[in-house]
């Protein structure tokens, strides 16, 4: 059952320092602690968008990248990132690879519950049609991700925090840094 996973605890470096029940960490008082996003390409180039289901805890009802998660304690991340793929979407993974492996960020919804993780970020591929878990996905959409990149410009407060904030770091978007914006002016 997944609400009986436990999360990996981390100090401020980064460093684990224990686990938690999952379902005790996500508060208004969030201990920092290890998770993982994945934006998963189909073979034609379309970047695969997920709405999160209503029922979730964070940023329900909000688009979001393809799918987030948590390692379980000793779980290797390509095997999390694995499991959350076929338990969120059905789908199988191919061409894993690690795009961001430094990721943090905290974000407070407007319920006043709390995101607080470090959260590599990876790209993968499929083939595969999505078969979403409807309680944790609400809709998918296969998305050019240059329109999904002007959507976020346009209307961020419409998508998570985190996918607004990983998409300028991740080359697929084309998006600019605006460190780099203000190095080229």
């Amino acid at each position: 059952m997944m609400d009986s996973d436990s999360v990996v605890l981390l100090d401020d470096a980064g460093r684990e320092i224990g686990t938690a029940p999952k379902s005790s960490v996500h508060s208004t008082d969030t201990a920092l602690h290890l998770a993982f996003s994945c934006y998963v390409l189909s073979d034609e180039g379309k970047l695969l968008v997920t709405r999160r289901a209503l029922s979730k805890t964070t940023w329900p009802g909000v688009w979001t990248n393809s799918f987030c998660g948590h390692p379980r304690p000793d779980e290797a991340m390509i095997a999390a990132v694995e499991r959350r793929a076929d338990f969120e979407l059905g789908i199988t993974l191919s061409e894993i690879e690690l795009a961001l492996p430094q990721f943090r960020y905290r974000a407070v919804d407007a319920s006043g519950i709390v995101e607080h993780e470090v959260c590599p970020v990876y790209i993968a591929r499929t083939s595969d049609a999505p078969a979403p878990n409807p309680l944790e996905v609400a809709d998918t959409e296969w998305v050019d991700p240059a329109d999904l990149a002007a959507s976020l410009t346009a209307t961020p407060w419409a998508f998570s925090p985190w996918l607004v904030l990983q998409a300028p770091q991740l080359r697929m978007f084309g998006m600019t840094l605006p460190t780099e914006r203000r190095r080229a002016s």
